[in-house]
């Protein structure tokens, strides 16, 4: 049986709009997502996160759930407007403490907290106000933000995220207007994803010069999907690689290179904003780690201008931009959101991060399927979830036993939740949610993961 290394990271992760609840309660500020998803027909079967998975008032219950499958790390996030009611000057000393009891639950149960300090969920007041990701005050709205939660929780948490898919926000929330806070734009983007990166280089320059001494790590969390060439042409091969630069490296690259990609200077011009030299030397080494959320694959052909790419959800960015067409194989398995099952894809994306970026240390920060479960007799017999965990995390091994740093894994929910705009109707969790009773129960993948990180290996 193949093993992990010992010092491999087990966990599982969540976000604070989709399982909290509690949208107003002791002194909560609204959230981008409490506004968009106030707007009818936004959301799927009009959901909410107002309620959710009510893990405001079930923590306890559910860090005990965590302790039961043998969880080593817990990744999640704080709601900005529940410490910081309009994201800036207030500090809500009730919402502080809910983070402060979660944290000290996880530190009893055994658990390493993993922090994310923005998962999509921006006070509403900021957009108002100050433009959201658009503005250049959120740069320094979002370092002062960092400052108090480093400051109030680093001497316990010691692993940092500052910004969850920084993609999903420009182009989602800034391109397509599909997320909060739904604007719809060809240019926006760019410049939501400018002061997303500034904002996290200066959060991240913050910890390391004031909070050395707690002894902690800080990076960034990206998505990707891995993108195949569709053949051995060297156009396929070109418009592969660069799907992957509009996708990853938009935000991988000022980090770990000091700029934006060349093909997006090339093809943008002056919709791509500049990056003073003192910024890019603000930006440069600003991740401890590599943080990746990747789920699935697709083919990437290029485009010859004949409008046949229609997939512009899936592209990884603005489609006309980039001149790629995607595909995905007949043959693929799909889960309940149309992504396809391909393990491999998720060892060749290791790779590429490998030799792109001088073998930095990856953390998968997300991985799941969605799949729409049945509650039968008690029990959730979900073995495509089981199926697909198995072959994403034999991928895994196959990947370090060639030398690439894969340090941990975050399997992507926890439990069932609000799943933005699809409302609740995907299913990623390990653990069934009733949202009638808001009742728990662990899935046949639960019990899987638990005797994988028990034996510390995907071959049970």
């Amino acid at each position: 049986m193949e093993k992990f290394p010992k010092d491999f990271i087990w966990g599982t992760a969540t976000s604070s709009y989709q399982i909290e609840g509690g949208a107003a309660l002791d002194g909560k500020g609204p959230s981008i997502w409490d506004a968009f998803s106030s707007i009818p027909g936004k959301i799927f079967e009009g959901g909410t996160g107002d309620v959710a998975c009510d893990h405001y008032h079930k923590f306890k219950e559910d860090v005990q759930l965590m302790k039961n499958m043998g969880v080593k790390a817990y990744r999640f996030s704080i709601a900005w407007a529940r410490v910081m009611p309009t994201g800036k000057d207030t500090v809500n000393e009730k919402g502080i403490q809910f983070y402060s009891d979660l944290i000290d639950e996880l530190l009893k149960a055994d658990i390493t907290p993993w922090v994310t300090l923005y998962h999509w969920d921006l006070p509403l007041a900021l957009q108002l106000e100050d433009d959201g990701w658009l503005g250049t005050a959120i740069v320094d709205h979002f370092a002062a933000y960092a400052n108090l939660c480093f400051e109030r929780f680093g001497d316990r948490v010691k692993n940092w995220i500052t910004l969850n898919e920084p993609w999903v926000v420009a182009i989602l929330g800034y391109g397509q207007g599909v997320f909060a806070p739904g604007r719809t734009s060809n240019s926006e983007p760019y410049l939501a994803a400018h002061h997303l990166i500034l904002a996290h280089a200066k959060a991240v320059n913050l910890y390391r010069e004031n909070y050395s001494y707690q002894a902690g790590q800080i990076g960034i969390t990206n998505n990707c999907d891995w993108r195949e060439p569709l053949t051995d042409s060297q156009q396929d091969k070109a418009a592969a690689e660069r799907a992957l630069e509009f996708f990853l490296a938009w935000f991988a690259d000022p980090i770990y290179k000091g700029d934006y990609p060349a093909v997006m200077k090339e093809r943008l011009g002056e919709r791509l904003p500049n990056f003073s030299a003192a910024e890019k030397e603000m930006m440069l080494g600003t991740s401890d780690f590599f943080g990746l959320n990747h789920y699935t694959t697709m083919y990437a052909a290029h485009d010859d201008g004949t409008g046949k790419n229609q997939n512009v959800y899936g592209n990884g960015g603005i489609s006309e931009d980039q001149a790629v067409d995607l595909s995905l194989d007949k043959n693929w398995k799909l889960t309940n959101m149309n992504w396809a099952v391909v393990p491999w894809g998720c060892k060749k994306l290791l790779a590429w991060i490998d030799e792109r970026y001088g073998q930095p240390e990856i953390i998968i920060t997300e991985n799941g399927c969605a799949y729409v479960d049945e509650l039968v007799d008690g029990e959730v017999d979900d073995q495509e979830r089981l199926d697909f965990y198995k072959g994403y995390l034999q991928a895994c091994q196959q990947a370090i036993s060639e030398g690439i740093k894969l340090k941990g894994f975050f399997a992507w929910s926890f439990m069932d939740n609000f799943e933005w705009a699809s409302g609740y109707s995907k299913r990623f969790g390990l653990h069934y949610v009733d949202f009638e009773t808001l009742e728990r129960t662990p899935k046949k993948s639960a019990l899987w993961f638990k005797d994988a990180i028990a034996q510390n290996s995907a071959d049970v």
